[in-house]
């Protein structure tokens, strides 16, 4: 509504009355009539003073403001007030705000102040712009221009976190066909508030573009929170993350410093707070690894340490059908919806020895390869003591230890036996085993008769791929043929 319609307020009511005393207001008037007529004769004045003139007593929000010769005064005054502000805010739909009242009254002698009256309005007046308010859960939030704006606001928050396409079609409701492999799809898009619009007349500067006011919605306001201090984090990173600078971390937590950062440790940071949430049901079909269980069963008849395959697991395949609920882009939920194994998986079986394993040998010593046979005996050769004997061409080349013992040397031989290991039998007893290619065992490692410690090969001074092997007996070097059975 126009506001000089909606301002022309000022009515005379007078009180009905009955006709006694309709008569005799009658007479009193009369009376008086007849009295200003004679003085009128008496006291002629001049043409000025014979002219009566109006004035206008201006009120704002029934405050008086001053008198005014015309009332146009006002009027062009709220008029320019409009007009300046349709082309500031670029809206058409600016009206005046305040209630002003004209009341006319006609004297002789008329006493205005234009000047002052028009000062005072300058103060008072302000502008209103129709507009249409979104409002979160019955509360006004944000404004923007007109309804079609806000419908927009309301769809492009839905479109920040989804396409046009994939909105357009949760709109069609068009039955969907089946999914592919790792093929998805949009379900539903909402806002997990009550959104209206209501139409409302605010002040211009309140009223945001679409994109600020989706912008605003999005991001709310800065509220602080605690954040907790994890491993590799620095204060420059946790101010960037959390929209700070350093210096205002600094001060929000004082007694702070970069090198008194303290994993687990408390910090004041602050963090948006949306003030509405879009909550998106995507829905997925994925074929997936199902990883297979491992089973270990205890063997009293195995020595402990020695383990060995049962069943070899192999990984499993299941087709399934996800429902994911994200909120703002965080995934908050993740349902499945179906799922078909196309192939189970199965289960990994390994048998594990809990026999323990003496550390002290039995006195007799078993023959350290699979077969093979003696190409060299101990004595002198090439003028040299040949400390043990040399076992060539086994059935394969498996490296078993002669007696059960604990493993002191494992590794490098500079001496010319290459990869060595020396087991010590607890009982007066060692054995060495040379050139090897591989060892199996590791230093303070207990071994039992049998095991298998490394494989033949043909490391350090060797002539060829042969394992050396010798015994010692209380520091003293023996012949392993008198022991080896």
């Amino acid at each position: 509504m126009d506001w000089k319609r909606r301002n022309l307020r000022f009515t005379s009511n007078f009180p009905k009355l009955n006709k006694a005393k309709a008569k005799n207001l009658f007479k009193i008037a009369a009376i008086a009539s007849l009295f200003i007529l004679t003085l009128s004769f008496t006291n002629i004045p001049t043409n000025a003073e014979t002219e009566i003139k109006t004035v206008y007593h201006v009120y704002i929000n029934q405050q008086y403001i001053g008198t005014v010769s015309d009332k146009e005064i006002i009027e062009k005054l709220a008029d320019e007030k409009i007009h300046n502000a349709q082309n500031q805010y670029g809206n058409d739909q600016i009206d005046i705000s305040n209630d002003i009242t004209y009341i006319p009254e006609q004297v002789f002698r008329p006493v205005t102040d234009n000047n002052d009256a028009v000062q005072k309005a300058l103060d008072i007046l302000t502008v209103k712009a129709e507009a249409a308010g979104i409002f979160i859960n019955d509360k006004p939030i944000v404004y923007v221009q007109n309804e079609q704006d806000a419908n927009n606001v309301i769809e492009n928050l839905k479109l920040h976190y989804v396409s046009r396409k994939d909105l357009a079609a949760i709109k069609l409701q068009q039955p969907l066909p089946p999914l592919k492999k790792n093929q998805s799809r949009i379900l539903d898009v909402s806002l997990g508030e009550k959104v209206s619009i209501q139409n409302e007349e605010v002040d211009p500067n309140e009223i945001l573009t679409v994109d600020q006011a989706v912008d605003y919605l999005l991001k709310g306001t800065l509220m602080e929170k605690k954040y907790t201090v994890k491993d590799g984090d620095v204060l420059g990173q946790i101010a960037e993350d959390h929209h700070l600078k350093q210096k205002q971390l600094l001060k929000m937590n004082p007694g702070i410093k970069e090198d008194s950062l303290k994993i687990g440790q408390k910090l004041k940071v602050t963090a948006y707070n949306p003030l509405v949430h879009v909550i998106v049901q995507r829905e997925s079909y994925k074929v997936e690894k199902v990883p297979y269980k491992k089973e270990v069963i205890q063997d009293k008849s195995m020595f402990k340490g020695d383990t060995k395959v049962k069943q070899k697991g192999h990984n499993g395949k299941s087709a399934i059908t996800y429902v994911v609920t994200e909120e703002n882009g965080n995934v908050t939920k993740k349902d499945v919806k179906k799922e078909d194994v196309i192939q189970k998986p199965v289960t990994n079986i390994v048998v594990k020895g809990t026999k323990v394993v003496p550390s002290r040998g039995s006195g007799t010593f078993a023959w350290p390869t699979n077969g093979g046979y003696i190409s060299s005996t101990m004595g002198y050769r090439w003028g040299q003591l040949h400390k043990g004997i040399d076992i060539a061409r086994p059935s394969d080349r498996t490296i078993k230890a002669a007696d059960n013992g604990v493993v002191v040397s494992a590794g490098w031989d500079n001496g010319g036996y290459g990869n060595m290991i020396e087991i010590d039998h607890r009982n007066g007893y060692v054995t060495i085993y040379g050139h090897l290619s591989s060892i199996n065992v590791s230093v303070g490692q207990t071994v039992s008769k049998g095991a298998n410690i490394g494989v033949m090969g043909a490391t350090g001074d060797s002539t060829g791929i042969h394992l050396h092997f010798e015994v010692h007996k209380n520091g003293s070097l023996k012949n392993p043929l008198d022991y080896l059975r």
